[in-house]
Parts: structure tokens; C-alpha cells; sequence
């Protein structure tokens, strides 16, 4: 295809530039990425695991890339005001795919290592290598290929042995460019053994220009590690977001993943989950407000890999207009996971005769003492819960808000920072509502 040409030609030519801007460590996957993404290109529909994801107009849109790293004129700690009140949070910066260090942040416990990719590598070359690539070089995937060919710089997040990060990490990615801008990323969290943290992520735009995001995290979560991880979505429609979040669990690890879209143009999340240790815990759940013709993807891969563990899995949509959005998730159990206790649903609410879901929920079970199940629905808004609360005297458009809000509430109720829980709660209202919800006081969202 045209647009994977172009790229090819773009890295023969400009390879050593991206590679004197960047890592070492990085540099060592770079060009069997670049001979892997030669081989695959970008994902198309044609494809079993980008069934619904058709991702061919926006990545024919020529952007521009920062390949040399000229520096963003914008200060995201004044751009960016969080007005999630009472947050606390340390907060750093990604602008396009450039990180930026904190500002007065609250110091860190001794031994945690929060800041660039770029930066920790060179500081922290064995920590680095360790864990950069181990999860994602596996991927038979275009987009991974992709990152790990042009991605430069990313976040680092290290939490040590027994270490316990009591405020919620909250990175910031701005997307910031007066012309049609393309960003890679690529991050690295590790948590040792017994370390316990929890990372906000959320997504924003500054400029009314076509955006598109490639951002791939993986995440290192060791034996009795407590990791929880949020991504919160609210951008414009001319922005393209492809996310991949590619977690391993170790023995008695316990994972909370809860990824939010409440306003994007087209949306691919690929989250994956390998439990590579006994007694291991994951909830992973995520939820889509969806209108206009907005599209949202997410594909979920769950694999019981050890014995005698428990994963429970929830998404829940609400689209409305013509948003088209789609849901695939694998759940496999291995020969030697017995005792497996993994649960998957996906529900979808249909507020209008044009929007479209297409779900599918999947099993693979190679063990025999297990309890599984999987399932999908997809109505609308009960009638009958209807007329009973316009009996009791609330309007119509009231009584629709009521019902959807209560289908979102499970999902809004496994967030564990009480204020962001709160915020989320009325930004889905305002969403619910028809509105876009925007940060008071924040220039990115003005």
C-alpha cells in the first residue's frame, strides 16, 4: 500500500536521525521493528484481530513527524490546569512524544524513578534493558512494529521492591502541532516485588488539526505487586488515538484496568494481559460514550497462563447518531491453568437506529477444571423503567440520563481514587447529556 511505502522510505532515509535522537537500548529494536512493520504494513479490516478497526483514512493523511526533536513552544504546566480537585497526583508531561520532567512535583519515595525513556536508558542502561521491548517484540502486529521503528522517547515509571506510591502517577499526553501531526511513544512501567502504584493517563488536544497518536505501554507487574492503571480519553474528532497496553502478572500480582472514552474521532485500545503466575487477580473493565460519528475499538486478550487465578472482564457502551464502534475479546485458558476462575461480558446500549456495535466475546479453554463464562448484549433503554419514572414525575430526557448513567455505574465504580471517581462521574453526565465535558481553567480544552 501507498501509505506504508511511504513510511518505508521515510525510515531508510532518515534512520540514523532517528536513531541519534534517541535511546541505545531503543536503538537495539529499531530496525528488526522497521523489518518486521516492512513485512506487515499497517493493520487493515482483512484482519482477524482488526476485524473493526478500519484504520486505512487516517493513516493515509500525510503528517508530520518530529524525528529531530525540535523543541514544542508551549509550557504544558500552564497550558494544562487539572481540575480534578484534591487529585494530588505527581504529574508529568507527554507533548506529541516528547516528555517533559515535573515541576515542584512531590518528592518520590527513595528508589522510585519516574521520568523520559530517552533520559532513563541513558542513566539507567541495565534497569532499562531489562524490560524494554520483552513484551512487545513478541507482537506479529503493524502498529508495535511501527512504535518500536519511530518511537524516540516515552515515560519510565520504577517502583522498587516493597515500595508503595500513595499518590496516583498522572501523565498528561498533549497533542500540539499547526499542521496534520503523527506521535510514537513508547513506555515502560516496572513494579517489583510487593511494590504497589497506580498511573492516571489521560489524553488531550490543543489544535484543530488531524492528530494521530501510536502509544505503546508495557507494563512489568511482580510477585505480590499491586498495580492499578486508568486511561481517560477526551480529545476532538480530528484525533486519532491507537493505543497498546501489554501487561505481564507474576505470582499473587493484583491488576485494576479501567479504560475510559468519552469524546475521540477513531479509537483503537489493544490491551493484553498474559497471568505468567499463580494466584494472580485482574479486573479489567472500560467504558465508551459514543455519538456523531466518532468510532471506537477496543480489543482485550486475557491469558490464564498459571494455575488457580481469577479475572473478570467488563464493557459497557452507550453510542448514539452514526458512532460505529466495535468489541473483541479473547479469554484463554492454557492446558496447565486449572482451577481458573475468568469471566468476560460486554454490554451495549443503542440510543439510536444508525448507531452500530459489533462484539465479540471469545473463549479458549484447554484445561478441564475451570469455571468460565462469556457473553454479549446489545438493546435499548427499558420501557417499562422508562414509564415508571415518568410516573413518578421525572421528564423523559431525565428519566433516559437516570437509566444510562445507572448502565455506566459499575464501571465508574472501579476507580479507586475517590476524586477522580467523582470527576468521572460528571463528565459521563455531561457527555450523557450530549455535551463534550471540558477542563475548567484549561487552555488545551478551551
Amino acid at each position: 500500500m501507498v501509505m506504508n511505502k511511504q513510511y518505508i522510505d521515510l525510515y531508510k532515509q532518515h534512520s540514523p536521525s532517528i536513531k541519534k535522537h534517541s535511546a541505545e537500548v531503543m536503538n537495539r529494536y529499531r530496525d528488526s521493528s522497521f523489518e518486521l512493520f516492512a513485512k506487515l504494513g499497517f493493520p487493515t479490516p482483512r484482519m482477524e484481530d482488526y476485524l473493526y478497526s478500519d484504520l486505512r483514512e487516517p493513516l493515509a493523511v500525510d503528517y508530520g513527524l518530529n524525528i529531530n526533536r525540535i523543541a514544542i513552544p508551549v509550557d504544558p504546566y500552564e497550558a494544562f490546569k487539572c481540575d480534578v480537585p484534591g487529585i494530588s497526583s505527581h504529574l508529568y508531561f507527554v507533548v506529541n512524544d516528547m516528555f517533559f520532567p515535573a515541576k515542584n512535583s512531590v518528592p518520590l519515595p527513595e528508589g522510585v524513578i519516574i521520568g523520559s525513556l530517552k533520559d532513563m536508558a541513558g542513566k539507567h542502561p541495565a534497569l532499562v534493558e531489562k524490560y524494554y521491548a520483552k513484551l512487545s517484540s513478541e507482537k506479529e502486529d503493524g502498529l508495535i512494529a511501527f512504535n518500536g521503528a519511530f518511537a524516540q522517547d516515552g515515560f519510565f515509571i520504577y517502583v522498587p521492591k516493597g515500595v508503595m506510591l500513595e499518590k496516583p502517577v498522572q501523565i498528561v499526553n498533549i497533542m500540539r502541532s499547526d499542521v496534520d501531526f503523527m506521535a510514537n511513544s513508547h513506555n515502560l512501567v516496572v513494579l517489583e516485588e510487593g511494590a504497589k502504584a497506580k498511573l492516571l493517563v489521560c489524553d488531550h488536544t490543543m489544535d484543530n488539526v488531524r492528530f494521530l497518536a501510536n502509544r505503546v505501554t508495557e507494563v512489568f507487574v511482580a510477585e505480590r505487586a499491586s498495580y492499578e492503571h486508568y486511561k481517560l480519553e477526551n480529545t476532538h474528532n480530528r484525533n486519532t488515538n491507537l493505543s497498546t497496553l501489554l501487561i505481564e502478572q507474576k505470582e499473587s500480582s493484583n491488576v485494576l484496568t479501567n479504560i475510559v472514552t468519552l469524546h475521540n474521532g477513531i479509537t483503537r485500545n489493544t490491551i493484553e494481559i498474559a497471568l505468567n503466575g499463580e494466584h494472580c487477580e485482574t479486573l479489567l473493565c472500560g467504558m465508551v460514550v459514543s455519538d456523531k460519528n466518532q468510532q471506537v475499538d477496543n480489543f482485550t486478550s486475557v491469558r490464564h497462563n498459571k494455575p488457580n487465578c481469577h479475572s473478570n472482564e467488563l464493557f459497557k457502551y452507550v453510542l448514539d447518531d452514526e458512532s460505529q464502534c466495535g468489541f473483541t475479546g479473547q479469554l484463554v485458558v492454557a492446558k496447565d491453568a486449572q482451577k481458573t476462575q475468568a469471566y468476560q461480558t460486554n454490554k451495549n446500549l443503542l440510543l439510536n437506529n444508525n448507531a452500530r456495535i459489533r462484539t465479540k466475546p471469545q473463549l479458549e479453554i484447554y484445561a478441564d477444571d475451570v469455571k468460565c463464562s462469556h457473553g454479549a448484549t446489545i438493546g435499548q433503554l427499558d420501557q417499562e423503567a422508562l414509564f415508571y419514572l415518568r410516573s413518578r414525575g421525572i421528564s423523559g430526557k431525565e428519566a433516559r440520563l437516570l437509566l444510562m448513567f445507572a448502565f455506566m455505574a459499575d464501571i465508574i465504580g472501579n476507580i479507586n481514587i475517590d476524586v477522580l471517581q467523582d470527576r468521572i462521574k460528571m463528565m459521563v453526565e455531561k457527555r450523557l447529556r450530549g455535551e463534550q465535558s471540558k477542563c475548567e481553567g484549561c487552555v488545551v480544552c478551551q
